[in-house]
């Protein structure tokens, strides 16, 4: 009898059925893979069969390669282009025309007229109205091909660069006019390569969506042309007295020339320079073959004259500031045609300017730096000064409210104020030696440490390691992020281990506005620039006091007297003792300083006013080992001494007994001994400002003085 085979058992059944199934779908599986390889190799070979009748030797072969090595490049280089230009057209979502929607006249705190924003669209002239000779004395000088491009012009960008090279030095632009505007339109002064690539898209751009006529109507509308004034038409009113469509050819080439630098060629400021600048324009004019010698010659012989007035200058910074603001508060009313009353004090204002300026003629070329940008808030959140740059004729980017900048250890302020908050006091101990968070190691100024200090004296010695340990462990980034936050610091703050030492860049409009919650009792600061916003019916459209929220407490009255206990003990016998106001006058502050000398800081305050100080290079160089207690604090000093003249004097909160202060000779003897010493003077190249003015009003009284006699003698007096 035949044995019987396993699994042929009724049990056994369906598992030989489910493994044949298996055996099957394994097989139907690899047939179709091994048919689709198969067809894959056939179809690759026809492929090849039919390239091989394009196949190309010798010198074609070479050419074919030429071609697909452009096309590859082509296609990478266009991916780059569109990348770049992402950027760029993001300037352009919003409103970009709605400066010229506003009209507004803006008022000082006192009620006195100080300057105008935005385009009087019956003041703007139509380009078919304005004369022919204006147009081709802009066109000669500014973009003699401007009908030919289509926004970037690379045979003037040539020209331009074979000019410069003969001349050995830059006599000429290569900018288009249009890309002039989009500078104007949308971006700043920063001479940066991620600025020039901006500006040639958004000159493509508005190429694209604008006839040519409509950009040479922006371009001439929206320039600032010196004396405080934007626009030709407003610029003929100022200069000339007269409307532009009424302009004489050597008047036009005179306005010509203002848009190269007009605070250089001002002619109420300096006559002989415009009118040289003048003569250049009607130069171009003949060489660029838009007239004729002949036709110019009258004007080189009659060149324009001006009104005789004094030079007035206004707070440009402040109201191209003030402008942003009212466009963000009154576009809800509908009323575009108004006047606001500013928080600015045209006193304290020259004063900040006249400070700035000192400070650089003095010792800019000790130090190597040419900027600096200054704001000042009283107590209660006004802004009383704001200085943005050296001279806002040359360059109009704000500083002060645009320019990211790392503020060092002025940051250091929100790590004790958040460690105050959260039951540290002065008077509590911190270890200063070594120490390593994730691979960095910070270390000290003077590469030392001093063991167990307090943290009274770890600020106002601007010890590094104390802020990173205490961040490391007791706070973390996080709570030092939201304490700057809250204190009125609106740039975002990055949270990384190197936070605690200021790395993360902020305003110096951020840095007065956080350090005035010091002053203020621990309360937010409520910065504003404008009081009220009313149209020309009177009617008050805004009102600070009214409209705004009350302010909230940001640190505890026990935390910001603390803070200011230890803040006051740095312009003693800390880092910043050229802060020091003159008559005992309490202060409080801290210095910054950032890495490699590119950033100086001094954020000062006492019971009336918070200020805070910026030097540094538009181009990031490193300056000659500027410290915060050096220029910052000595221009601090400067504007605060003359701001508390005559003045009643509040106190600091949480300041009772201040701390004596050192006797002058001690003070300079022990300045001197740091590392925040002055280096050797060097002598100014040209006059200051207040020398200037001096010698203006001189010989204004000179050409004004009783004239001599017939006889050679003096008349009588």
């Amino acid at each position: 009898m035949p044995e019987e085979q396993p699994g042929s058992s009724p049990a056994e059944r369906p598992r030989r059925r489910k493994r044949h199934w298996l055996l099957r779908i394994d097989s139907w599986i690899d047939s179709t893979v091994w048919n689709a390889g198969f067809r894959l190799a056939e179809l690759w070979e026809e492929i090849t069969i039919f390239f091989r009748r394009f196949h190309v030797k010798g010198w074609r072969r070479a050419l074919f390669e030429l071609a697909g090595e452009g096309m590859n490049l082509g296609t990478a280089g266009f991916v780059l282009l569109l990348a770049l230009a992402l950027p760029a057209f993001e300037e352009t979502k919003g409103d970009w025309r709605n400066k010229g929607d506003f009209a507004v006249t803006f008022l000082d705190r006192y009620g006195n007229e100080i300057g105008h924003r935005g385009i009087i669209h019956e003041d703007s002239v139509p380009i078919d109205e304005l004369p022919d000779h204006l147009i081709k004395a802009v066109l000669a000088t500014e973009d003699r091909r401007f009908f030919d491009h289509f926004g970037i012009d690379f045979l003037g960008l040539a020209r331009a660069m074979t000019e410069n090279a003969r001349a050995g030095g830059v006599v000429q632009g290569g900018s288009t006019l249009s890309q002039q505007l989009a500078k104007n339109l949308f971006l700043n002064n920063e001479r940066t390569i991620e600025r020039k690539i901006k500006e040639a898209f958004l000159s493509l751009w508005l190429e694209a969506n604008l006839s040519k006529k409509e950009i040479l109507r922006l371009y001439l509308d929206r320039a600032y042309m010196g004396g405080g004034t934007f626009g030709v038409a407003a610029a003929s009113q100022f200069y000339f007295g007269k409307d532009i469509t009424d302009v004489d050819l050597a008047e036009s080439a005179m306005l010509a020339g203002l848009f190269k630098a007009p605070a250089r060629y001002a002619p109420h400021v300096n006559l002989p320079a415009a009118r040289a600048r003048a003569n250049e324009v009607l130069t171009n004019l003949v060489q660029g073959g838009m007239m004729s010698e002949g036709q110019v010659i009258a004007a080189r012989r009659n060149p324009a004259s001006v009104i005789d007035r004094q030079e007035k200058t206004a707070p440009d910074f402040f109201l191209d500031w003030a402008f942003d603001e009212v466009q963000r508060i009154a576009r809800p009313f509908g009323q575009h045609s108004l006047i606001v009353r500013t928080t600015i004090d045209t006193g304290l204002q020259a004063a900040a300017e006249e400070a700035m300026e000192t400070s650089l003629r003095q010792y800019g070329d000790s130090y190597r730096v040419k900027q600096g940008a200054l704001v000042m808030i009283e107590n209660g959140g006004a802004v009383r000064a704001m200085v943005g740059g050296r001279d806002y004729g040359e360059s109009q980017f704000n500083r002060a409210t645009k320019a990211l900048r790392q503020p060092g250890s002025s940051f250091k302020v929100y790590t004790y104020a958040a460690a105050m908050e959260k039951g540290k006091t002065p008077e509590s101990t911190i270890i200063d030696a070594p120490i390593t968070w994730r691979g960095w190691s910070p270390q000290n100024y003077g590469r030392s440490y001093a063991g167990r200090v307090t943290l009274m004296t770890a600020l106002a010695k601007s010890i590094n390691t104390v802020p990173v340990r205490l961040a490391k462990d007791f706070l973390g980034t996080e709570a030092i992020a939201d304490m700057a936050k809250a204190m009125g610091v609106e740039t975002p703050i990055r949270t990384d281990k190197t936070m605690p030492l200021g790395t993360s860049e902020v305003t110096v409009l951020d840095q007065a506005t956080a350090y005035a919650v010091f002053p203020a009792g621990g309360v937010q600061t409520r910065r504003h620039g404008i009081t009220q916003i009313l149209n020309y019916n009177g009617d008050i459209l805004y009102d600070f006091d009214r409209d705004e929220p009350a302010p909230k407490r940001v640190l505890s009255e026990t935390a910001n007297a603390d803070m200011n206990r230890m803040l006051v003990t740095i312009p003693v016998n800390g880092t910043a003792r050229r802060a020091a106001l003159d008559g005992g006058i309490v202060t409080g502050g801290k210095t910054g300083t950032t890495q490699a000398y590119r950033d100086a800081w001094f954020v000062g305050f006492t019971g009336n006013y918070t200020t805070a100080v910026w030097f540094g290079n538009d181009d990031y160089t490193s300056t000659n080992k500027m410290t915060g207690g050096s220029l910052p604090a000595m221009t601090f000093k400067r504007l605060m001494d003359y701001a508390h003249q005559g003045i009643e004097l509040r106190p600091i909160p949480g300041i009772d007994n201040p701390l004596p202060r050192p006797k002058a000779t001690e003070a300079v003897a022990s300045a001197a001994k740091s590392e925040d010493a002055l280096p050797p003077l060097v002598r100014p190249r040209t006059l200051s400002v207040g020398a200037t003015k001096l010698l203006r009003e001189i010989g204004r009284e000179l050409r004004e003085a009783t004239p001599l006699s017939s006889g050679g003698r003096v008349a009588a007096l």
